[in-house]
């Protein structure tokens, strides 16, 4: 399937509402799918997209005091509204590609999201997710992924096998990380934790709590030396001065394991 083919299924239709100040992206239904601060779209506005970067508390870069991180790319897999694709662009000075199977997301995102039509380092594909994490062409080539794939019912995750995970894992380079989003109304978190950890390995994953509103992020690391209790507060405390991100907060939650269960 080439960038430019329209996929076999029917999509949803793409739709927009804005609330005190924040422009949301919806695919037919009252779930969110994305958000922006319209006034300051390079914040990230929602919690659990803000945890899907913890992935820099493993990155030996978020120690130095100048931080680049031009060489490194980051590859979104579900677009939303583009909102990790935009900051890890413009905040983290990162190549970015983003891989959205709707072009009508793509579209929104451009018109109302913010994303640029066309500029060095941003790459966007309309193609499937899964399509696009097996392409051997691209294995090892992926330094930062967010995964965060689900339909208009948002009940659990489009793509969430073992097979498919472990193509994750090969675009990876060494020392990269993945972050994945499991929300769902099946109580799928275990299934789904059980299976990054089969393809990364139990020991290079990472847990989160669900947020209050359902979203459970998973850390996996491919070929990643875990830092020192002191030097990832000394990253969390980078991180938090030079891109206002909380983490600090990630390092008291984040907990061994693929998953934290709510209890």
């Amino acid at each position: 399937m080439s960038a430019a083919a329209k996929p076999a299924i029917e999509l949803p239709e793409v739709t927009i509402s804005e609330a005190r100040g924040v422009r949301y992206l919806h695919l037919g239904t009252p779930w969110i799918q994305g958000a922006m601060k319209i006034d300051d779209p390079l914040v990230l506005d929602l919690e659990y997209v803000q945890r899907m970067m913890a992935w820099l508390l493993f990155r030996p870069e978020a120690s130095e005091r100048v931080v680049d991180l031009s060489s490194l790319r980051s590859a979104q897999l579900g677009m939303g509204a583009g909102a990790i694709t935009r900051f890890c662009l413009h905040r983290l000075g990162m190549q970015a590609t983003a891989v959205e199977l709707n072009p009508a997301v793509i579209a929104a995102c451009r018109m109302w999201f913010r994303l640029p039509d066309e500029v060095p380092g941003l790459e966007v594909i309309n193609l499937d997710a899964a399509v696009f994490a097996a392409d051997p062409k691209r294995r090892g080539s992926v330094d930062a992924l967010a995964v965060d794939l689900y339909d208009h019912e948002a009940a659990s995750p489009v793509l969430d096998s073992e097979a498919f995970y472990r193509d994750c894992h090969a675009l990876l380079a060494d020392g990269g990380a993945m972050t994945v989003n499991l929300f769902g109304r099946d109580g799928s978190f275990e299934r789904s934790g059980a299976r990054i950890a089969a393809a990364f390995g139990a020991a290079n994953v990472r847990g989160f709590k669900p947020t209050r509103e359902g979203n459970a992020i998973v850390l996996a690391m491919k070929q990643v030396t875990i830092p020192s209790a002191g030097e990832l507060a000394r990253r969390a405390e980078n991180i938090e001065t030079r891109w206002k991100l909380p983490a600090k907060k990630w390092l008291r939650m984040m907990r061994a394991g693929p998953v934290n269960t709510p209890s």
